[in-house]
């Protein structure tokens, strides 16, 4: 016989059991189930920067790998902290990555207080590639190569000017690090991107500035500006015919470019920290990645850089050229 006094309570704590089990599942679910939707890859500049551009790339490797669609948000502005402030605020959950470069995850916050993220707010995933930055002259400045430019500028302290493309940005922090190894002193002048300095120097109202390869390159190969020297340690194989700046005793350890890493927010479950990161290997290793990134100037990094460590060493080489250039926005 049905005894609804008994069953009632019975069938209450059945229920409530199966509901718990129920809203249980999805955490660990969605660990093993990832992803199962669309992930978005933020960038922190407008479109058609390299940024952007090694984003794409990415986007393109990671959605055939991971067998979702990946898409770009491009979110503009600060120097790239505010891209990188919605990524450092967003769920841990794999469904926002960010692509940032060196300016807005390690040099943004030595020199300006805005910003509020620093490197642990992020999972750091993996390095993408990275590029040289180059110094150039001005078909004006009357110097062919290094040797050249060291001496004219050492002749006459505070005559003649760099410029990059802002405050705090590698550019400028690379147009330091060639003044303290070579005991220079030039004045930098910060312009508001790439396309200004790059009018100033054509038109032979600036000596001296610092491109980003890629963008300096076909100014270089048109004659239009000359290059002095790539900025990493050793020649760039986009530029084999340009010296690096290192191959010169006085400039031994210029050793600064751009890179690009792939982030999410801090604390990003281990099961999802895999899937991506296997998915970023094989990109990695694919020759046709490669042979993208390397057209737009890049090197495509090894798949063994221990990220955090990397990030870390160069935290501390900022820092050491933001403190000795007293750089403050």
């Amino acid at each position: 016989m049905h005894n609804p006094s008994l069953s009632s309570p019975l069938r209450r704590t059945a229920l409530l059991c199966a509901f718990a089990t129920l809203a249980a599942v999805p955490a660990w679910a969605q660990q093993d189930a990832y992803p199962s939707k669309p992930i978005t890859i933020v960038v922190g500049y407008p479109p058609g920067g390299s940024t952007d551009l090694t984003a794409r790339t990415v986007a393109t490797e990671l959605g055939a790998k991971l067998g979702v669609p990946v898409v770009i948000e491009n979110i503009g502005g600060a120097g790239g902290a505010i891209g990188a402030q919605k990524v450092a605020n967003a769920a841990a959950d794999g469904y926002t990555l960010l692509v940032g470069a060196s300016n807005e995850i390690a040099i943004n916050k030595l020199v300006t207080k805005k910003v509020k993220y620093d490197v642990k707010d992020f999972t750091a995933i993996g390095l993408i590639a990275s590029q040289p930055l180059v110094l150039v002259a001005s078909t004006g400045s009357g110097v062919k190569n290094l040797a050249e430019f060291t001496q004219k500028v050492s002749k006459n302290p505070g005559k003649f000017s760099y410029g990059s493309s802002g405050v705090g940005t590698s550019l400028h922090l690379a147009g330091e690090m060639v003044k303290e190894q070579g005991k220079l002193f030039m004045t930098h002048i910060p312009y508001r991107g790439v396309a200004p300095l790059t009018n100033d120097l054509m038109g032979n109202n600036l000596e001296y500035g610092v491109f980003v390869l890629s963008s300096g390159l076909p100014h270089i190969r048109s004659g239009k500006v000359i290059a002095l020297g790539t900025t990493e340690a050793k020649r760039s194989p986009t530029t084999p015919d340009i010296p690096a700046l290192a191959e010169s005793p006085q400039y031994k350890n210029v050793d600064i470019g751009v890179w690009f890493a792939l982030l999410a927010p801090a604390n990003l479950p281990k099961p999802v920290f895999d899937k991506v990161k296997k998915a970023l290997n094989d990109s990695l290793q694919s020759p046709e990645f490669k042979k993208k990134m390397e057209a737009t100037g890049s090197t495509v990094a090894a798949t063994n850089v221990n990220i955090d460590q990397y990030l870390a060493a160069e935290v501390a080489k900022y820092k050491k050229i933001v403190e000795f250039a007293k750089i403050e926005e």
